[in-house]
Formats: structure tokens, C-alpha cells, sequence
């Protein structure tokens, strides 16, 4: 093989390591991306999450709610600020197309189920 037929081989050789490490970086750059606008769209839904007692269509009023985050977002005692309680409800907040977790399932199959107690524990 000649000079020149050796340097195209190696010219050709570096063309394709770019090209391969050009595709990686834009892989790496949709991966990260991908990552971003997913947290985002967690954050957006804690935030959502958080405000729904304010909102206009919350259905309960906000006195009567307290936050958990997990595994259920609220337990509503209806009716408690008014001193006349019509239940409590365990309530869970989502957004969009958003679906219960599984850990989210176990705790409406319990309350289906009836496994819900009331306890005092003195210390």
C-alpha cells in the first residue's frame, strides 16, 4: 500500500471514530434531556400536588386537611372544622394521565377492604 492510500485509510479510520463519538454525545445529550423534562414533570406534580386544597374545585375544605405525601397525599376529616364530621377520606392527588403506584393500590384494597382501625397509644 502507497503513502496516500495509507493516509486515506487513516483519515478515513478518525472520520469514522467521530462519527461514532458524535453519536454518542447526541445519545448522551437525549438521554439527559429525556431525564430533565421527566423530573420536571415529577416536580410540576408535587407542586400541583401540594396546592390542591386551595384550588376552587377541591371539594373539601382545606381545615379539614392534612398532608402525608406518602403513601396517600392527604387524609381529609370531612367536616371536622364545621364540628359535624361526615367521614374520613384518604385522598390521593394526580395529574394528567398519572396512575396509582402499587404501594398506592395496596393502600385502596385495604380500605376496601375494611382493614382501617383507629388506635390510641399511650406513652
Amino acid at each position: 500500500m502507497n503513502e496516500w492510500g495509507l493516509i486515506a485509510l487513516l483519515g478515513l479510520s478518525n472520520l469514522f471514530l467521530l462519527a461514532i463519538l458524535a453519536s454518542r454525545l447526541m445519545k448522551e445529550r437525549e438521554i439527559r434531556q429525556d431525564a430533565i423534562e421527566k423530573s420536571r414533570a415529577v416536580l410540576e406534580g408535587k407542586f400541583r400536588e401540594q396546592l390542591a386544597p386551595v384550588l376552587p374545585d377541591f371539594g373539601y375544605n382545606p381545615t379539614d386537611v392534612r398532608f402525608l405525601g406518602s403513601p396517600v397525599d392527604f387524609v381529609v376529616f370531612d367536616g371536622l372544622a364545621e364540628n359535624s364530621p361526615r367521614g374520613i377520606v384518604l385522598l390521593e392527588v394526580k395529574s394528567g394521565e398519572a396512575k396509582l403506584t402499587e404501594r398506592e393500590k395496596m393502600v385502596r384494597g385495604l380500605v376496601r377492604e375494611g382493614k382501617v382501625h383507629y388506635r390510641v397509644l399511650r406513652v
